[in-house]
């Protein structure tokens, strides 16, 4: 037998279709609540994952510590 398995390389290298992996530790109450939203809305934690932190960059003002501690 002669013949060669060819495996061409593939052109996507992980992480190159413009989503990274990363881990994440978050509260028990936190993943109870996406859990609510998931069943509720028909998503998966990842897909509300992004939305909601889609929202909060597009929504996020910065402050100078000073107006925090006047806030609070």
């Amino acid at each position: 037998m002669s013949e060669k398995l060819k495996i061409p390389k593939k052109n996507n290298i992980r992480g190159e279709d413009g989503y990274k992996v990363f881990s994440v530790r978050v509260k028990d109450s936190l993943v109870s609540g996406l859990d609510a939203i998931s069943e509720q809305t028909n998503r998966s934690r990842n897909e509300l994952i992004n939305i909601m932190l889609d929202f909060a960059i597009k929504n996020c003002i910065i402050t100078d510590i000073e107006d925090v501690d006047k806030n609070n």
